[in-house]
């Protein structure tokens, strides 16, 4: 396990050198999207008005309050990714995203995405989000308004992380591996606790 400092833009070199259980922390752009945000973007068809190329994204809505012609940030949590995986492929391929910060995972085609375009999956501790929501210096931007709290933000982050390289650009998935040696394990679990008939 590795610990790496990175600043976005993130490029293809700087993701292939992230291997699964690597340890990242970053400071620069991050994006905060969701559920409704790429809805808007594909389903729909309406393109980003700021490039994402390089860039990592986070499955957020955010608790933001309006000041004058700001925003000022309350509570920025993250949300579980795998509703949003249909998305993945896309903003991978199309946007050049490098990183999707979430937890609970994706599945096997945004898998393939990310070997074949250097991407990763960035896991963060669950119930963490008064940490995420200190490490966010600034909300630099919020496109398209009228989503909110589902639009497309632009923070300002620094030293943002522990986010754990849960699927790299190497094919490996952790999620997928800590399922299947589960699976292997049950039998033994089960006749450790006298159960007959556990598979």
């Amino acid at each position: 396990m590795t610990t790496h400092h990175l600043h976005t833009p993130f490029s293809d070199d700087m993701i292939r050198r992230l291997h699964a259980g690597d340890i990242v922390y970053f400071d620069g752009t991050l994006f905060g999207i969701r559920d409704l945000t790429q809805i808007y973007m594909f389903d729909q068809r309406h393109e980003p008005p700021v490039s994402l190329q390089g860039m990592p994204c986070i499955h957020t809505a955010p608790s933001l309050r309006r000041v004058g012609d700001r925003w000022e940030k309350i509570c920025v949590g993250t949300t579980t990714s795998t509703r949003m995986d249909r998305f993945t492929p896309d903003l991978i391929a199309r946007y050049g995203v490098k990183a999707i910060i979430g937890k609970g995972g994706l599945y096997e085609k945004s898998l393939e995405a990310m070997r074949e375009h250097a991407a990763v999956y960035l896991a963060i501790v669950g119930g963490s989000a008064a940490l995420e929501t200190q490490q966010i210096e600034a909300v630099e931007a919020v496109y398209w308004e009228h989503l909110h709290p589902e639009a497309l933000y632009q923070f300002r982050v620094k030293n943002f992380g522990p986010l754990t390289v849960a699927m790299d650009s190497h094919g490996r998935h952790l999620y997928r591996e800590v399922k299947s040696a589960t699976e292997r394990r049950l039998p033994e679990i089960y006749r450790s606790l006298g159960i007959t008939g556990g598979s």
